[in-house]
């Protein structure tokens, strides 16, 4: 088997493994709550895609060397802010929603890019891609964790858009901050106490 293929297969596995459960799972699903699941797929992946070409040119520049404190920090503050204007909600008008019908695809689009390219920042699959990029050429691995970030979070995808017909858009709000109050607290707190020591 050729190094790009073992390289490709490696990241993919493990990046797939890193994200069951994790953060950035949750996000996916509670994204497909709210919004068509092919849209959040393709957020999703364009944001992965932008994070993991990033670690692995980091891993290849810097051999593995990222300051992940700081970047752990304002991800939590970030979620923490994300999770206030998921509370708050979005309301549009009849007027809105007619202009914004044409551009409707490309904000949700960019809403769901923005909301996962800051979770994936400092989260341990971006950390995984790294430590596969120093051991692997960073095209294989950068297709690989891609490919197994996108398939992780398709399951939670698919499981957000069955759920979300369910819920009532109340309960939707509510259990999306609070995942991003969670994950915003832990990520601070995570940040915090790499800077302290």
């Amino acid at each position: 088997m050729t190094a790009f293929l073992v390289g490709l297969g490696f990241s993919a596995l493990a990046v797939f493994i890193a994200e069951m459960g994790d953060k950035t799972q949750l996000v996916a699903m509670s994204l497909a709550t709210r919004y068509r699941a092919l849209t959040v797929i393709l957020g999703i992946t364009a944001a992965t895609a932008v994070v993991h070409i990033a670690s692995v040119l980091v891993a290849e520049v810097l051999g593995a060397a990222l300051p992940t404190d700081w970047i752990t920090f304002v991800a939590g503050v970030a979620f923490l802010v994300f999770g206030a204007w998921t509370l708050r909600g979005d309301e549009m008008t009849d007027k809105d929603e007619a202009r914004a019908a044409s551009r409707r695809i490309k904000s949700v689009f960019l809403t769901v890019f923005t909301v996962f390219f800051v979770a994936e920042l400092g989260d341990k699959t971006m950390l995984t891609t790294i430590t596969v990029g120093a051991r692997y050429d960073w095209l294989p691995v950068w297709i690989g964790s891609t490919v197994g970030m996108v398939a992780a979070d398709a399951i939670a995808i698919a499981l957000g858009a069955v759920l979300g017909r369910k819920l009532p858009e109340k309960a939707i709000r509510i259990g999306a901050a609070t995942l991003f109050f969670v994950a915003g607290t832990v990520m601070v707190g995570q940040g915090a106490w790499m800077l302290l020591n």
